[in-house]
């Protein structure tokens, strides 16, 4: 598809590509097809002119945007291995990893030069770090420089004798992305060529772009798809108050966000039309269903991960039908194989999972930490995460199971922690940040039938707090949140 790409912004290259709104709303035209291309086409130029040849790796620290998506044309037309160096992974997980393979050249942009310099103290309370870019490898800056940058990435470079790496070579790494995966300790996630273009195929059948209607998103996943369709691509405003005033004027086709950012959009009074898709964290029926009464024609929740992206989608219509206990996440997308091993964790494969992690020989399936069934209709239902398992008396007890029954309207967000009893069992927490506006009262006697239905997995206490987010998917952050239960419990975490 980044071939086809790449096509496609030289065939009208006046057309507006990327997108970005003024403090009202109003959408204004951030690079145009034409400019893209001609962008990616200076970097390829700038990266073979400093030696870099197929199969070298790149480190990557730029943000979402034009800049970042010519990089990642320039890095696939030349068979370069991109290595996304993510300040929310943390220095000594990025530092460790690349260990195994060292860039021949980071790209970074000023704001992820300053993460990793002069803002390292500013960064860090924001759960951002970057390590010093410079012990990685030669850095070279992609953008505006500010003082202290790296010198700026030749744009002037000779084009011709620029070579084309086609997919007829074979396939090879395309990328690298660091994530927690499957278990505590965080990896390295290495997509192929292959891979990163089937992940990229399956979005596409599920957006459906029009040509020349906007869509709404910031992810590659959502920028390549819809802009190969000839439609351009609004990146999110991050004030939710600017980000409803954009939806209201830009009036997308389809718009993707994460669900802290759809909750925040929708506290401030968003607005949406057509189809809504979120993922990257937990979305409830919930959810889904106050995006739809706020004008979408559809809600849909896509379950994915870093290893394969995506595997299932459902619509906020069938996932409020279903009655049965854990979340319902939807079939399986075409070309995803879903299994559930003897332990109960779910598996899955295809031809978008990732080759392998940094480091490791490949698998075929993904050990995705999850616990989950399938029911009768062969959709996957999730029971919840391997590792937040909670310890009570002599059952285990698995929190996803029985989140999404503490859903109940006038809940925003709720989740199931374990606390340390003091004598090597654990006390069962259920931690509820309610809507605004909505009475603790209230709540406490709408989620009382639900509580009772929880049987042995009834909650010991109930507590009302906002959840602590983390990562860049701003996923419920359960670490802090029992430590915050313990907090609020007078007891020692």
């Amino acid at each position: 598809m980044l071939d086809r790409l790449d096509h496609a912004l030289r065939a009208r290259p006046e057309a507006p590509a990327v997108l970005t709104s003024t403090r009202t709303g109003a959408p204004r035209v951030r690079a145009t097809r034409g400019e893209l291309a001609e962008l990616s086409d200076a970097f390829a130029a700038a990266l073979h002119s400093r030696g870099l040849r197929a199969g070298d790796t790149v480190g990557v620290a730029v943000r979402p945007g034009p800049r970042a998506l010519a990089v990642l044309l320039a890095l696939w037309r030349l068979g370069l291995r991109g290595a996304v160096l993510d300040p929310g992974a943390g220095p000594d997980v990025l530092r460790a990893r690349l260990a195994l393979a060292r860039p021949a050249l980071v790209l970074a942009d000023a704001a992820a030069q300053a993460v990793a310099g002069w803002a390292r103290p500013l960064a860090r309370r924001a759960g951002l770090a970057l390590p010093e870019l410079a012990a990685l490898g030669p850095v070279a800056t992609v953008g505006p420089r500010l003082p202290g940058c790296a010198a700026a990435l030749e744009r002037g470079a000779p084009r011709a004798g620029v070579p084309v790496r086609r997919d007829a070579g074979g396939d090879c790494d395309a990328v690298i992305v660091f994530t927690s995966g499957t278990t505590s300790a965080p990896r390295a996630v290495v997509h192929t060529r292959s891979s990163l273009a089937a992940g990229m195929a399956t979005v596409s059948s599920l957006f459906e772009a029009t040509p020349g209607v906007p869509v709404l998103g910031g992810t590659f996943f959502v920028l390549v798809p819809s802009l190969t369709h000839g439609a351009p691509v609004a990146l999110p405003a991050r004030d939710p108050r600017v980000l409803a005033r954009q939806l209201h004027r830009l009036r997308p086709q389809h718009t993707y966000l994460p669900p802290p950012q759809l909750r925040d959009a929708l506290a401030a009074g968003a607005r949406f039309r057509g189809r809504v898709w979120t993922g990257s964290a937990p979305a409830g029926a919930g959810l889904l269903e106050r995006v739809r009464s706020a004008g979408a024609a559809q809600a849909w929740g896509v379950y994915a991960l870093t290893e394969l992206f995506p595997a299932a989608a459902v619509e906020a219509r069938e996932k409020a039908a279903f009655e049965g206990p854990g979340d319902l996440v939807g079939a399986p997308l075409p070309g995803v194989t879903a299994e559930v091993d003897p332990d109960g964790q779910l598996l899955l494969s295809g031809a978008a999972a990732r080759h392998r992690y940094l480091g490791e020989e490949p698998d075929a399936w993904v050990r995705t930490g999850d616990r989950a069934r399938r029911d009768g209709a062969g959709r996957i239902v999730l029971e919840g995460r391997s590792k937040d398992m909670v310890l009570r008396g002599a059952e285990n007890i698995y929190p996803g199971l029985y989140e999404p029954s503490l859903h109940v309207p006038g809940v925003e967000l709720a989740v199931l922690v374990g606390v340390p009893a003091g004598d090597g069992d654990e006390r069962l927490v259920a931690v509820v940040q309610p809507r605004p506006g909505a009475a603790e009262a209230t709540l406490r006697a709408a989620m009382a039938e639900p509580v009772r239905r929880m049987g042995s997995a009834r909650p010991d206490a109930l507590l009302f707090a906002r959840i602590p987010l983390s990562g860049r998917s701003r996923k419920p952050d359960r670490p802090a949140t029992s430590a915050l239960a313990a907090r609020r419990l007078g007891v020692a975490a």
